[in-house]
């Protein structure tokens, strides 16, 4: 969406206006993410950083689901889902999926609402839907497979379970980046992956201890606050309640023009300081070398 030609009519104002100037009027922002995902990095004051404020104790699975995942033994479960945009896939790569997660000791849980697949394990049942949260918080979940969400990430976090990554559009990209950065996933390629990519990559995070032992960092580091990202949440929106807003705390670049805020007024200032300058100094050169072939006529008479 671009700010510029999307323009939102707001009727209580009666006038129009840009989604950017609507945005630049908010008192307070709070970010999805903390500085267990985050890389160190200057910001304003009015940011407050609530990352995984919907992350929460895991609570019994389903009697069914629960069975399942204990007849996985020492070997434990996988948890799979693209998340709730994502219902099916094409059948060749449902069917290259079912089959690298047939090659796995673990049990598999994924969410899929497609054709079963022919190549399906049986280690591996589909679900409609599926605890996320719940799945991630028990003690026999070995790895998430997941397409990068947010809310996804940050529950693997808070659980500190590694994750195979299979980003497809947006922020996933990225998201998948800062946890492979940080030492707690593997990415693969949604588009040109093989059996074997996704069965090495799955196996990389279960097998290598270094995968599930960043998870954990992260994961001590999400929990050590002193405090919890929704209690903090609700402080700073009672708070711009309070005080009617937090201008105190809002930058005053939202208040400049446009020429204002990429400076041209100073550049402007700046080129007419050199050229009135250049002006000079050539100005003072040539009247120099005037009066100096002045005074040598005069000599020479």
């Amino acid at each position: 969406m671009n700010p510029r030609t999307c323009r939102l009519k707001l009727s209580h104002l009666r006038k129009p206006t840009t989604l950017c100037e609507t945005m630049g009027k908010a008192e307070i922002w709070l970010m999805r993410t903390y500085w267990d995902f985050e890389f160190p990095r200057p910001y304003l004051p009015n940011f407050e950083f609530v990352g995984g404020l919907h992350c929460k104790p895991a609570k019994p699975l389903p009697k069914e689901m629960e069975e399942f995942v204990q007849s996985s033994g020492e070997h434990g479960i996988v948890a799979f889902t693209l998340g709730s945009m994502v219902k099916n896939l094409t059948e060749e790569k449902a069917n290259l999926i079912a089959s690298a997660l047939a090659q796995i000791p673990q049990k598999v849980l994924w969410r899929y609402k497609g054709n079963t697949p022919a190549t399906l394990g049986a280690n591996t049942r589909l679900y409609d839907w599926i605890p996320q949260n719940d799945l991630l918080g028990h003690p026999k979940t070995k790895a998430f497979i997941t397409h990068g969400g947010t809310n996804g990430i940050y529950e693997a976090i808070y659980h500190g379970v590694p994750m195979v990554g299979v980003p497809m559009f947006a922020d996933q990209y990225d998201n998948i980046a800062h946890m492979k950065a940080k030492g707690a996933a593997v990415e693969v390629n949604i588009n040109t992956m093989t059996s074997a990519d996704l069965l090495n990559a799955l196996r990389t995070v279960i097998n290598d201890p270094s995968y599930k032992e960043n998870a954990m960092r992260l994961s001590s580091i999400q929990h050590d606050q002193p405090i919890k990202p929704l209690d903090r949440a609700v402080f700073w929106i009672e708070f711009v309640m309070r005080h009617k807003g937090a201008k105190h705390l809002r930058p005053a670049a939202h208040n400049l023009t446009w020429f204002q805020y990429y400076s041209l007024d100073v550049i402007g200032f700046l080129l007419t300081c050199v050229a009135a300058a250049i002006f000079l100094i050539t100005k003072c050169l040539f009247s120099c070398r005037k009066i100096g072939k002045t005074g040598k006529k005069k000599k020479r008479e």
